[in-house]
């Protein structure tokens, strides 16, 4: 008897391919997440769970699923899974690390420069029938050559845009748990505390992961330690940012701009004031959402889910 899964959204194609040439599937075939009591229901007879940063992996999960042996995440973090909930239960937890770093650090400079640039308010004035002639004056912005870019998280995400700064000439700064070997000679990047890299940074970048030490970092009083000019991008995860502190910031003043992939919640409403604070972008988190990054990550889903349902070590497993 084959074993049976449950993939828990539309995912590339290729991901579901994989697993039903081994497995039998049942798709949640929707682009909204699958309700709660819809999949604990559906989770009592699987052997595998195919799932997305959507779904609660925990105690009341598990015990709706007796005969689970595999939970594969299509993402690289796992903060909506209780891994040591599944670790006591001999469950391993499969994600896709790596393969998304230059696609994030890419988008991360997308963010970045459509923010110091006003790129979004350009469009909108010009759609507005704003555009009447050249201005002097009209919608500047700060320079990125030359300038401060503070990374808050120096792992594989934040070294990449490191890389990518030096060819703006930038001076980097970084803050993480400790100074990370051979960051300062490969990027010139210099290791300072939090409220130092705030200070002075005229770029905040953040890309640490959420944990409790790091929910809302960045609260009222990190914000007003940053620079009245200063731009704010986050590409980690909404709970880093106290929303309410950053709407407060920005209509103020206290900082100038901010660009957000993540927010708290997601989606964040469409009538939250950061999506229609004029100096605030706010996208969908999609940040990995390149053709060739989400086929990656639904290939490796699927190795680590046929792995585990085969009793083999997952190739990306988080608990040991």
């Amino acid at each position: 008897m084959k074993p049976k899964v449950l993939i828990t959204r539309r995912v590339p194609q290729i991901g579901i391919d994989m697993v039903a040439a081994h497995c039998d599937i049942e798709l949640w075939d929707s682009d909204l997440p699958i309700p709660r009591a819809t999949l604990l229901e559906k989770v009592a007879d699987k052997d595998a769970i195919y799932c997305l940063l959507t779904e609660r992996i925990d105690d009341e999960l598990l015990d709706a699923a007796p005969n689970l042996k595999v939970v594969s995440q299509m993402a690289v973090g796992f903060d909506n899974i209780d891994v040591a909930a599944c670790t006591r239960r001999g469950i391993p937890v499969g994600n896709t690390p790596g393969v998304l770093t230059e696609t994030t650090a890419d988008f991360t400079w997308a963010l970045l420069m459509s923010a110091a640039r006003r790129i979004v308010e350009g469009v909108e004035y010009v759609r507005a029938g704003q555009w009447v002639t050249w201005g002097p004056l009209l919608l500047m912005g700060p320079d990125l050559y030359g300038a401060t870019l503070g990374i808050v998280g120096m792992g594989r995400i934040g070294q990449a845009v490191a890389r990518r700064a030096m060819g703006f000439g930038m001076r980097i700064l970084y803050t993480d748990a400790q100074p990370i070997p051979g960051v300062a000679e490969e990027f010139g990047a210099h290791y300072v505390e939090l409220d130092q890299l705030l200070a002075e940074s005229d770029f905040v970048t953040l890309h640490t992961n959420l944990t409790p030490q790091t929910y809302h970092m960045i609260d009222a009083a990190a914000l007003q330690a940053m620079k009245p000019t200063a731009i704010l991008i986050n590409a980690a995860r909404g709970g880093v940012v106290d929303h309410d502190a950053l709407v407060e910031a920005l209509r103020t003043g206290q900082i100038a701009y901010a660009a957000l992939d993540v927010t708290e919640p997601e989606p964040l409403p469409a009538d939250h004031p950061l999506v229609h604070l004029p100096n605030c972008i706010v996208v969908p988190h999609i940040a990995s959402a390149s053709i060739a990054t989400r086929t990656k990550m639904a290939t490796m889903a699927a190795e680590n889910l046929l792995a585990g349902v085969r009793g083999e070590p997952l190739p990306n497993r988080v608990n040991p």
